[in-house]
């Protein structure tokens, strides 16, 4: 089953006594990178959430927030540093006595200030298994959501490799006209330059410079490419990097091709080709 690196999941749970939620956002990356955003009083727990995320992914940026509210029967009390909301406000007093602003000094912005309130932290160890349990449900909506647009990057990637693989059919039949072709372009150079040739030196030429022309070697690895192509796309593992490395191989063949045409038709065909390729990439780079 072939998965997307993106994906999207909320998942929250409501009781009298507080309110948790997951929300969980993933995008392709080179690499498993997970950043987690969470209360202060969950993050000693940060390394179990993380298990839980490396055990289902392999690839991808993460980008997840845990919140937490109290509720109504746990609302947590405000603390309030008296000793530095006093030293603001005659602070406060003292720039309003150099200044002209006459503006009365609101408790808000005092209260806004850091340090100056602090809320009474939640003992989290009653709700760290809780939290995981969520995380865990997240996950698998996470999986689901990324196993769906994974399934429609497997038909696009499908599709595009019939594409190739019909093109590699008409190039072969080709060939015997291309080869055809080069033989009546030497027969008129050499008339036109009125010399008399001997046949089967101009055969030995001919064959020198079909051996040096010769693809077959590249279409048969392009062919081997999508049959691995198909094999890998079956796979139950990670396949993103193997498809990428697949990419690249295809590309180099392609790019002999072009060097190799001599042919306006064929040319056109190697054009086709690489653009189709490039279509594929662009797939590959989102699959995990």
């Amino acid at each position: 089953m072939i998965n997307s690196m993106t994906g999207f999941a909320i998942q929250e749970s409501i009781t009298k006594d507080y309110q948790l939620a997951w929300e969980i956002r993933t995008v392709n990356h080179r690499f498993l990178d997970i950043s987690l955003t969470l209360p202060e009083s969950f993050r000693p727990y940060q390394s179990l959430f993380e298990k839980q995320f490396r055990a289902l992914l392999k690839r991808g940026k993460v980008d997840a927030r845990l919140r937490y509210v109290a509720g109504e029967t746990k609302q947590q009390d405000i603390t309030v540093n008296e000793s530095l909301a006093r030293s603001l406000i005659i602070a406060c007093r003292r720039i309003e006595s150099m200044t002209d602003n006459t503006a009365p000094l609101k408790a808000v912005d005092i209260l806004q200030w850091p340090g100056v309130t602090t809320e009474q932290q939640v003992d989290a160890s009653s709700l760290i298994a809780e939290a995981q349990y969520l995380l865990e449900l997240s996950l698998k909506k996470l999986a689901e959501n990324r196993q769906r647009e994974g399934q429609i990057l497997g038909k696009t990637i499908d599709q595009r490799c019939d594409q190739i693989a019909e093109i590699i059919v008409s190039i072969r039949k080709r060939r015997p006209d291309v080869i055809d072709a080069l033989y009546n372009k030497l027969q008129k150079k050499i008339k036109s330059l009125e010399i008399t040739t001997d046949g089967n030196r101009l055969e030995e030429e001919l064959v020198l410079l079909t051996h040096r022309l010769d693809i077959e070697e590249e279409l048969d690895r392009i062919m081997a490419h999508l049959d691995e192509i198909n094999h890998v796309l079956e796979s139950d593992q990670a396949i993103g990097r193997r498809l990428d490395f697949l990419m690249q191989e295809l590309s180099r063949e392609a790019n002999t091709l072009g060097a190799k045409s001599h042919d306006s038709t064929t040319t056109q065909l190697t054009v086709d080709l690489k653009v189709l390729i490039e279509q594929i990439r662009e797939q590959v780079q989102n699959v995990e």
